[in-house]
């Protein structure tokens, strides 16, 4: 079954060359040239990733991305202008998954698109570090790999696909320290270029999702010009 991608762009150059080129690769695409035309084709017809500019009339991508992550945890890829740095972290921090900056090369959107689907795919498949059925315990952190659920002193945290990888990462080896470049390998693969402030900001999202839950959360260390480690019971 083709994999479908919603792309929201108010470039209709854009929109017509890009998703021309995805069908060329095999996946299907509904195109929408504004965030509040977006927001009601996916929510009645969802997609399995979605792409968003962030400067669109009616609704910009950062709206279009909140009201989404209300609803979903599907994966999302930014466009972003060279000068819109500010625009690309917040976009992180409200959830987005990966950004990528315009003008950008075609080949290197579909090498992201595969990249963050197989990643929701295999988040959603028993992998390595759980135990069977696909559940990590570590403490009072559940990882159910198979349902993509992760639960912290019995509360649920929403993880999208480039958290739920880290933070399993991270667990699945308490006390030993990850690098930036490790866990860039981890969620995105060895093959793609991410800046390591992404890292940076999907972690400082992570902390604030669990500190929702619990106030007292401090599992997630930072060492400074080092990387990451998740603390030891």
């Amino acid at each position: 079954m083709k994999q479908t991608i919603a792309l929201v762009d108010d470039d209709r150059n854009i929109l017509t060359s890009v998703s021309m080129t995805l069908e060329q690769e095999g996946f299907t695409v509904r195109t929408y040239t504004d965030g509040e035309s977006a927001l009601q084709g996916i929510i009645a017809k969802p997609v399995d990733l979605a792409v968003l500019d962030i400067k669109m009339p009616r609704m910009d991508g950062m709206e279009l991305l909140q009201r989404l992550r209300t609803r979903t945890q599907l994966p999302v890829i930014f466009l972003t202008s060279k000068d819109e740095e500010v625009d690309e972290l917040m976009g992180l921090r409200l959830g987005a998954d990966d950004y990528i900056t315009k003008p950008f090369s075609q080949r290197l959107l579909i090498e992201r698109n595969r990249a963050l689907l197989r990643r929701n795919e295999t988040s959603r498949a028993e992998g390595s570090g759980a135990a069977p059925g696909g559940v990590m315990t570590r403490g009072e952190l559940v990882l159910d790999e198979t349902k993509h659920q992760c639960h912290w002193k019995g509360s649920d945290i929403a993880l999208t696909v480039t958290e739920f990888l880290l933070v399993k990462a991270l667990a699945a080896r308490p006390g030993m320290v990850k690098s930036r470049d490790q866990l860039i390998d981890t969620a995105y693969g060895d093959n793609i270029y991410v800046d390591d402030r992404t890292i940076d900001s999907h972690i400082k999202r992570v902390r604030k999702k669990f500190r929702q839950a619990d106030d007292d959360f401090n599992h997630i260390e930072t060492l400074y010009g080092i990387g990451y480690r998740y603390k030891e019971a």
